[in-house]
């Protein structure tokens, strides 16, 4: 295990434990998710290091992840997100605790959204899993909103 991480808030997974059985199996289940997810990239080699950072089972986690990457350009450190929502990672950047991994997703899914609404998509902003459509980002942004007012405020006032 490394001595220091580049973030704080993040455990080890072996160590993760939900609010009941209930929801420790959930957070499991979204842990071999986000793991799997990473393990589909070609420039991830193997994930040395796994770690959970915070979540709700079968509603959103965000996992950090200490990568083997292919080559010295892909960054050795992650941010996972997943759960009911696409799936993405996200570099460490300014993002150094689980809750700011959390809004930059949320920022990033909402730039997505907005050219969605048109149809677009870029290479400038996140990649989703699903069609670029009015419909897919609708219901997205419906998503976030409500992990945004009901879920995230609660959550992360303790």
């Amino acid at each position: 295990m490394l001595d220091k991480l580049p973030v704080t808030g993040v455990i080890p997974i072996s160590q993760m434990i939900g609010e009941d059985r209930e929801d420790t199996n959930l957070l499991n289940g979204m842990s071999e998710r986000a793991q799997a997810f990473l393990s589909s990239f070609s420039w991830c080699v193997s994930i040395n290091q796994f770690y959970f950072g915070c979540g709700i089972g079968g509603v959103f986690a965000v996992f950090f992840a200490h990568l083997q990457p292919s080559r010295p350009a892909i960054d050795d450190f992650l941010w996972v997100v997943v759960g009911d929502l696409p799936s993405a990672y996200l570099v460490v950047d300014s993002s150094t605790t689980p809750s700011q991994a959390m809004s930059a997703y949320i920022a990033a899914m909402r730039r997505w959204a907005k050219l969605a609404k048109k149809g677009k998509t870029s290479r400038n902003v996140i990649p989703v899993n699903v069609p670029a459509t009015p419909e897919w980002a609708e219901a997205l942004e419906g998503r976030l909103k409500m992990l945004e007012q009901e879920i995230l405020p609660e959550f992360f006032a303790e």
